[in-house]
């Protein structure tokens, strides 16, 4: 949990995996917008399990910067697991939520802070453009938005990440929020209050490659849907009576070709069809209902959601 007084006026978590070749120009111009907004802030770095030597410059930066913590946790647990250990520890009265790739610009920070200061808990980083992207990883990213927003009853903001400056209350309600698998935009969607956004154009990756691959992005899409909507579980009961019923019309014709032209209905190919499209819809629909099984039971094991192998924070006890 996080440390009982809260001293800090901002506070900027930012989860890290293989990003050195970043950590210099993010922290400073992270610094040099932080110093802008008040003097009384951290710059929060998560290592989630980073194979280069990401880890040994965050170290250095806490040396030489009192401002600098870092959370090394014992592996890879993810993104969302690594910005909810950040929130776990972080002490600010504000706090903002950034990736290390530079796509999204530090600066913008300075407008969240004035929209908080207008009285807005969620101040959130709408997407204009994507730079550097592939139109493959653009359309899908819509399409999943989209069909997102239509299928849950909460108003998940379209075309957002999790880029974004939060209010100290909208961090302790998250805390309350214990599930394993993370969709922290959902859940601040989710949170309510008082909710807003600033516009911009997303930069292309300078160094590095995306932590984010298809196969990573298909489970994140999966958390966010199985986590804020049942309507998967309504289409498999709605596909299940769909093809029962075809299944009893083909019966009845069966049938009456039987009793009425004395003769069986031909069709060995038809058969083996219709036999592999039932058992593709059963296949598809036992996978739907495992995945909201497995996060059942992610949720009842109780484990811990990561650990933390060293830090320079006060606390620290793993979540």
């Amino acid at each position: 949990m996080n440390n009982t007084t809260n001293t800090i006026d901002l506070s900027i978590i930012v989860p890290i995996y293989n990003e050195q070749e970043n950590i210099p120009e993010l922290y400073r111009r992270l610094t040099e917008v932080a110093k802008q907004v008040t003097s009384n802030y951290e710059l929060v770095f998560i290592n989630d399990g980073s194979k280069d030597h990401s880890l040994h410059k965050l170290i250095e930066l806490s040396k030489t910067d009192h401002h600098v913590f870092y959370i090394n946790l014992s592996r890879n647990f993810g993104h969302q697991i690594a910005v909810s250990a950040g929130l776990d520890l972080c002490r600010g009265n504000m706090v903002v939520i950034i990736d290390a790739d530079l796509q999204d610009p530090p600066e913008l920070i300075l407008e969240m802070v004035k929209k908080h200061e207008e009285g807005f808990e969620v101040v959130y980083a709408k997407r204009l453009q994507r730079k550097g992207e592939t139109w493959f990883k653009k359309m899908t990213a819509k399409l999943f938005y989209r069909i997102l927003k239509n299928i849950t009853s909460i108003n998940i903001p379209i075309d957002t990440g999790d880029f974004r400056l939060i209010d100290r209350k909208i961090v302790d309600y998250l805390k309350l929020m214990p599930e394993q698998n993370k969709f922290l935009r959902g859940q601040i969607a989710w949170l309510g209050f008082n909710q807003t956004y600033v516009e911009y154009n997303r930069d292309e990756r300078r160094y590095g490659t995306t932590g984010y691959p298809l196969t990573k992005m298909i489970r994140f899409a999966l958390d966010g849907i199985t986590a804020f909507s049942d309507k998967p579980l309504t289409l498999v009961i709605q596909a299940g009576i769909a093809v029962s019923f075809v299944a009893f019309l083909m019966i009845l014709y069966a049938i009456h070709g039987y009793f009425s032209e004395q003769k069986t209905t031909p069709g060995w190919a038809s058969l083996l069809v219709s036999t592999m499209f039932i058992g593709g819809i059963q296949l598809i629909s036992i996978g739907i209902i495992g995945m909201y099984i497995s996060r059942i039971n992610k949720n009842i094991m109780n484990r811990p959601l990561y650990l933390i192998q060293q830090t320079n924070l006060e606390n620290k006890n793993s979540n």
